[in-house]
């Protein structure tokens, strides 16, 4: 991700060998995940790349019929 945020290139290893992806916003900046800016996990970044920004999720508990 640059400096202003808004351009991204991922650089990502397939079968038959690497694929640049790059991605650059018209308006609006890239979010990085507040947790963790080292190391993402591939739905936070699918997330990010869709400018989807989770702040706080809880998985509510369910009741189960077993």
């Amino acid at each position: 991700i640059n400096r202003r945020c808004n351009q991204m290139k991922l650089l990502h290893w397939e079968t038959g060998g690497f694929v640049l992806y790059h991605k650059r916003l018209e308006q609006g900046t890239f979010a990085f995940p507040i947790h963790n800016r080292t190391q993402i996990s591939w739905s936070d970044l699918v997330l990010m790349i869709e400018g989807i920004q989770v702040i706080k999720s809880s998985q509510k508990r369910r009741f189960s019929m077993r």
